[in-house]
């Protein structure tokens, strides 16, 4: 049993780092749209662009038997620290 239980802690060990890398990897790219967003004047957040992400997400979740809920509200807050960096940005901020 001890065994079986390191080997599966391990594998949740390696799937948080992937979780990591994507998220940093994810938010270089969101930096990217933060600067071309604040070069032509558009505003920090985007209400139907985070509808539309949204609504996919709950679809893949379900697809995936994940809860549409839960992945929802990490949805949310990725979307809400992203509007925080593009606030950044606009500010002429180089940190959130």
């Amino acid at each position: 049993m001890a065994a079986q239980l390191a080997r599966l802690r391990h594998s949740i060990d390696n799937m948080d780092a992937a979780l990591v890398h994507l998220l940093a990897e994810r938010f270089a790219i969101t930096q990217q749209v933060g600067v071309l967003k604040a070069e032509h004047g558009l505003p920090p957040a985007d209400p139907d662009r985070e509808a539309q992400q949204i609504a996919r997400l709950r679809a893949l979740a379900v697809d995936a038997r994940l809860d549409p809920e839960f992945a929802e509200k990490v949805l949310g807050f990725i979307v809400a620290e992203v509007v925080r960096h593009h606030e950044a940005v606009l500010r002429g901020s180089t940190r959130p």
